[in-house]
């Protein structure tokens, strides 16, 4: 309090209102990969924000487009609007390049196009791992000999093994297979196999644009892709998705499409849902990036109650837009910070303790219709 010594009157401005907690972006990525140029800047992270940037820094004239380069156009295509580019090299290592991207903080999905081998999945999911506020879209072999192969773990610097990337207990990745058809990027009429993920990363940016992070990223129209390098049926599916492996598939009628919303965690893990995990990267991002005020406050009720306060309106309006589960914020979520998780123990440690408790909503995976025959007459309404 300051010290008055003259008599009069003194107008003070004070902090009584709640401090917003202001939502992170979900839908900037990252490229990992081979660029064409000779002059492109090599192993550091360069922001795009549309194709015709990438094409002038990256991309050389009458050379063959490489799978990074098919990764960015299918992202800006399929609705992405910004990314960091990191040009590996001709002698660069994927590990180095992850490295360099635990710089940027803004990223929330990393890919890597064409990198399909155990090595590269296990890099990119312990990069998202360690990070924990991004997820690895992961592309599944181009040639697989069986499906099968798929229900067994890829075995780093080995050819035994499955086609399969390794678990991840937090969900940090996703894996899509078949690859799929698209026109060149660069002469636009030849056709080209090439790798889902880039295409993958820009339904994550528009699915996030037009729903929200707490959609699943599937039932969605791949733009571009005109055929899959494999034709799968709803039996081979069943094979993989209990594996956690998302199918691309061509539906008569409806055209090439996501259909799977899985990550690479057990099946029986509470993040196997990749909405799921996506919702809490960015709730926990959100609120740890926006309570840095809280910093060397006193530690008192007063403190709790103003933390009580600001996640309570945050969470209010993620419930509102339909990211959490319950007909009423109490059934959301749930805000404690009082005495019992603060103890005069915690507090000499110099710690304040939140407990925050949410239900996001999970993704409508299996539709069940249960249709028998009615023998007529009066009808279950009327009866």
């Amino acid at each position: 309090m300051p010290t008055y010594l003259s008599p009069g009157v003194y107008v003070e401005e004070m902090q009584t209102g709640a401090r917003p907690i202001q939502p992170v972006g979900t839908s900037t990525a990252a490229f990992l990969g081979l660029a064409t140029r000779s002059d492109a800047p090599v192993g550091e992270p360069l922001a795009v924000n549309n194709w015709t940037q990438f094409q002038k820094t990256f991309v050389a004239d009458d050379v063959a487009a490489t799978p990074l380069i098919h990764g960015v156009f299918g992202f800006f295509a399929n609705g992405g609007s910004r990314c960091y580019i990191i040009n590996l090299g001709t002698d660069g290592s994927l590990a180095k390049g992850l490295r360099v991207l635990e710089q940027v903080d803004e990223v929330a999905i990393v890919a890597a196009p064409g990198y399909a081998d155990a090595g590269s999945y296990d890099a990119l999911l312990s990069h998202c791992e360690s990070m924990k506020d991004r997820v690895a879209v992961l592309d599944g072999p181009q040639q697989v000999t069986s499906i099968d192969q798929f229900t067994a773990v890829a075995v780093p610097g080995s050819s035994e093994g499955g086609a399969r990337p390794r678990p991840s207990d937090g969900g940090y990745g996703a894996v899509y297979w078949p690859w799929i058809t698209v026109k060149d990027a660069l002469d636009g009429e030849s056709l080209v196999t090439v790798p889902p993920s880039g295409h993958m990363a820009g339904i994550y940016a528009r699915t996030d644009a037009t729903r929200g992070v707490h959609k699943a990223p599937a039932n969605e129209i791949i733009r571009g892709a005109l055929n899959v390098s494999y034709r799968l049926t709803p039996q081979e599916q069943g094979v993989l998705n209990p594996a956690g492996v998302n199918c691309i598939r061509f539906f008569t009628g409806q055209g090439i499409r996501v259909w799977g919303a899985r990550t690479v965690a057990d099946g029986s893990s509470q993040w196997r849902y990749l909405n799921v995990r996506r919702c809490f990267n960015f709730m926990e991002k959100s609120i740890g990036r926006s309570t840095n005020w809280i910093v060397f406050e006193p530690n008192d009720q007063f403190l709790w109650q103003a933390i009580r306060r600001d996640i309570t309106a945050f969470l209010t309006i993620l419930w509102r837009q339909g990211m959490l589960a319950g007909k009423t914020p109490e059934e959301a979520f749930y805000v404690k910070c009082d005495a019992e998780t603060n103890t005069p123990e915690t507090i000499e440690l110099g710690q304040v303790v939140t407990l925050i408790g949410v239900a996001v909503v999970k993704p409508a995976e299996f539709i069940i219709f249960r249709i028998g025959q009615h023998a007529g007459g009066t009808s279950i309404e009327e009866g």
